[in-house]
């Protein structure tokens, strides 16, 4: 019987490539996404293809009735999730702390903090053997910003990474005796449209050769590190964090 994945922010980049991957690996895939239904379709068509059985479904995962209605359609679709692959993140252009905005600060914590919060709620809730379930596994996709800090860049985005470390350790002794397993990815400089964002599509190359390993990391290098976190082969592993940085 497969197992049933929900990936955030699963129409590009790292969670596009995660979707694919664990379809491969023998996981049903819901493919969350916010704006690109077209994009989240073809990596859906891409999943099916690997075997899985596939759903595209919309959600802005800070909106607390969103993140509900999104598992509630794939109790209906796809049955009870095993995995959640916290994945949906947002940046904005680069600039010093100094010149941020609270509405700027609010809306990358909102995202990538609240959003986190309120999937592994609803996660939490039908994973516990306290509560019916039969056990599961949360990955956070974090960054090595979380300790760098990103500074003159995205000092807002690295702490809202260090909050999802908190939430990592915390949430794994949380819900450990219930059979919930969570840990953290922390990638580095990879090649994603995230850098665009940021207003510096070419980020990667920049900086690639401060990294001892002296290239940028590909998106299917990080979806190896969750496929590993999400299988049974890390069974003994919660409240842990795999770097995918380059070695930086």
């Amino acid at each position: 019987m497969r197992k049933i994945a929900i990936i955030t922010g699963a129409s590009r980049g790292i969670g596009a490539a995660t979707a694919i991957r664990l379809a491969k690996d023998g996981f049903d895939i819901c493919v969350n996404y916010l704006h690109n239904k077209e994009a989240a379709e073809s990596v859906v068509e891409a999943a099916i293809a690997k075997g899985a059985r596939a759903i595209a479904v919309q959600a802005d995962i800070s909106d607390e009735n969103q993140v509900k209605t999104l598992f509630a359609v794939v109790d209906k679709e796809l049955g009870r999730p095993h995995a959640l692959v916290n994945n949906a993140g947002i940046l904005f252009q680069q600039c010093r702390l100094s010149d941020m905005n609270a509405e700027r600060i609010n809306r990358v914590l909102t995202t990538n903090v609240t959003g986190y919060f309120l999937c592994c709620k609803e996660a939490v809730l039908r994973m516990s053997n306290k509560r019916g379930g039969s056990g599961g596994v949360i990955v956070n996709v974090s960054s090595a910003a979380s300790r760098l800090g990103a500074a003159g860049e995205y000092v807002d985005y690295a702490a809202s990474k260090g909050a999802i470390d908190t939430l990592t350790i915390g949430l794994a002794n949380e819900v450990a005796e219930e059979g919930i397993r969570v840990n953290a990815v922390r990638p580095g400089l990879i090649y994603t449209d995230m850098h665009a964002s940021g207003g510096e599509p070419g980020r990667v190359d920049r900086l690639k050769d401060r990294l001892p390993l002296k290239r940028g990391g590909q998106v299917e290098e990080v979806a190896a590190a969750i496929a590993w976190l999400v299988c049974d082969e890390s069974s003994y592993t919660t409240g842990g964090f795999i770097e995918v940085s380059g070695g930086r």
